[in-house]
């Protein structure tokens, strides 16, 4: 998940910048500082087998100062993702104690391991956008018995953030205004992401729950919705559908 590469790299990072404060206002918004491991087909076995083995030493030696939640994609891309206030709360330190008390040599070797199952990896920051979610019951990542997971990815140039933040926020309020059962959470790109892009995340029960949603909430929102979907998509450079489950095994929430 993370080599000592990146840990030194993002410690440089934070020396440099040690109060880069991300404008949000909790109210609106939250922050989420996200480790992305785009792992080889072939090595997904090994790869689980030395996360889990990660998450098993955090939790024997109580590590404190760092926690995840995990999302796993159907292109095996391992998302790990925490709740970030500003840039210092990125605490790859917290493996600092880690490799204290189980050894430099002993982590250094879990995390080789790691290694060997991706070429790409890599860490961004994104935002939650509380207003243009639609979540009537409180906004969460993790709905009780929902594990399933559908990503939508709304690029668009800088030029246009407004007229498609426009569109996502009448899109909300026919959500609103029907009462429509499928709920989302939109995100927006941050630090360290390429391009720009509003995310757009669907909790469901599986994939056949997602889709009995999808239909059930298209006859409720009617041609309005259609109206204003369309319209988004002239203003959007790009869109990209990802599938995916969270996986609370790989999770680490320390107590």
């Amino acid at each position: 998940m993370r080599t000592m590469k990146i840990l030194f790299l993002m410690l440089s990072v934070q020396l440099l910048l040690p109060r880069l404060i991300l404008a949000q206002d909790n109210n609106k918004s939250q922050a989420y500082w996200i480790h992305e491991d785009q792992v080889k087909p072939s090595m997904v076995t090994e790869y689980e087998k030395t996360t889990k083995n990660l998450v098993a030493k955090c939790k024997e030696h109580n590590l404190q100062g760092l926690d995840w939640i995990t999302t796993v994609t159907e292109e095996y891309k391992y998302l790990y993702v925490t709740p970030i206030d500003s840039m210092a709360d990125i605490n790859y330190a917290a493996f600092d104690v880690l490799s204290k008390k189980m050894g430099k040599e002993a982590l250094s070797e879990l995390f080789s391991d790691m290694d060997k199952c991706y070429d790409k990896h890599g860490d961004y920051i994104i935002r939650l956008d509380k207003e243009l979610s639609y979540m009537p019951e409180g906004i969460t990542q993790t709905p009780e018995g929902m594990p399933y997971r559908k990503f939508t990815y709304y690029h668009y140039t800088p030029e246009n953030y407004d007229e498609v933040f426009e569109k996502a926020a009448a899109i909300k309020a026919v959500f609103e205004s029907k009462n429509a059962t499928m709920h989302y959470r939109v995100y927006k790109s941050g630090f360290g992401t390429m391009g720009s892009y509003f995310l757009v995340a669907v909790a469901a029960k599986s994939a056949e729950d997602y889709e009995r949603l999808s239909k059930e909430n298209r006859k409720i929102l009617g041609e309005e919705f259609g109206k204003l979907l369309g319209e988004l998509h002239k203003k959007v450079s790009k869109i990209e559908r990802e599938s995916g489950a969270m996986r609370p095994d790989l999770d680490y929430i320390p107590e």
